[in-house]
């Protein structure tokens, strides 16, 4: 079943005109890296040029853009849409009595090999380890690097501390976030690096262990079964292999740096699976709210995560602090995809 289904705009959901313009002005910001590719650069300048009402951008999208509605492999238009934000948690610079938990940036004995440099099929494979003799090996997963930090032995920077290890794994899972310290002043960490291991959702560990059912996993429920169990939160840790590294990045009120680059929109960006969605591109998305409402628009394609995984699949960026992490911790919907596609361009290559 090819990925791809032209579709008439038409058929699609209707948006309102705050929804057109906040979603076409959040793809804007992937036109300066957009430009360097034929098949956007004419399109992006125009875009920059257009009047900034409802009007002007739809019909500017409908007359140069035709929706291509995403497909899975069994043929089926429907998938998972979740929710993702930028959390903002207590912690300091230096460790102390209470902030104990390191959040490191990436480790200097890490080395990173870039697989499609010698194999072109491996394309965007990445393999990461460390010399142990004159053999490359994979680098520490995660249960080993807690291991390390506990004795003070990972060869990492540390950037800043936490009290709490679920408030490092849920900042390791929305991939950035900012530290509130004691003086009011917030350090903004981005994604920096990753050890090689494949992401596993700590919700499957619980749900495998019986402590969860699974429509109950949300990060809330998460939480609070750590909160009601910390003598097994090593354990619930050490499920999920992949561990992730952090930099620190100018203060800014601009969201957080997603994987293509540019500052992410709170409300229409986008985490999808690059396979099959060619990274900064328009898209529509048709799902709900985590209370069931209706939640159509335009948006953009402008970010990774090692869950998103598959042709209709997204992570919806709802923004950053607490209220939006309520959201994202709940969202667990379905929903449609459509990517927005320069009319008489070629299909995007998914190979």
């Amino acid at each position: 079943m090819a990925p791809y289904q032209p579709a008439d705009w038409a058929a699609l959901p209707g948006v309102a005109d705050a929804d057109w313009l906040a979603g076409f002005n959040a793809w804007l910001r992937s036109c300066p890296r957009l430009q360097k590719q034929a098949r956007w650069a004419a399109l992006c300048t125009d875009a920059a040029a257009l009047p900034k009402n409802a009007a002007a951008v739809r019909a500017f999208m409908t007359s140069r853009l035709v929706p291509l509605a995403l497909r899975n492999a069994d043929g089926g238009n429907q998938g998972l849409i979740t929710g993702y934000y930028e959390p903002v948690y207590p912690g300091s610079l230096m460790r102390t009595g209470q902030n104990t938990v390191p959040v490191y940036g990436p480790p200097n004995d890490m080395i990173t090999v870039q697989l499609d440099s010698v194999y072109p099929e491996l394309k965007g494979k990445r393999l990461r380890g460390r010399l142990d003799g004159k053999a490359l090996k994979p680098y520490a997963d995660a249960d080993e690097i807690a291991k390390l930090a506990r004795n003070n032995r990972l060869n990492a920077p540390v950037l800043a501390w936490l009290p709490d290890p679920m408030d490092l794994q849920f900042l390791q899972v929305q991939g950035s976030g900012r530290i509130k310290l004691a003086d009011g002043r917030e350090l903004r960490l981005g994604y920096a690096d990753q050890n090689g291991w494949p992401y596993r959702a700590i919700g499957k560990w619980l749900i495998d262990q019986g402590e969860l059912k699974a429509a109950d996993v949300s990060m809330q429920s998460i939480r609070a079964w750590a909160r009601a169990n910390p003598a097994r939160v090593g354990d619930l840790l050490a499920s999920n292999p992949s561990y992730v590294f952090f930099r620190t990045l100018p203060d800014s009120d601009e969201g957080p740096i997603g994987s293509f680059g540019v500052p992410l929109t709170a409300g229409y960006s986008l985490a999808v699976d690059t396979k099959h969605v060619p990274a900064g591109a328009p898209m529509f998305i048709d799902t709900t709210r985590p209370d069931g409402t209706a939640l159509t628009r335009l948006a953009a394609a402008q970010d990774t995560g090692g869950a998103i995984r598959g042709q209709v699949r997204a992570d919806f960026f709802w923004g950053k602090g607490d209220a939006a992490g309520e959201l994202a911790g709940r969202m667990k919907q379905d929903g449609r995809l459509w990517l927005l596609w320069p009319k008489g361009e070629p299909l995007p290559d998914t190979n």
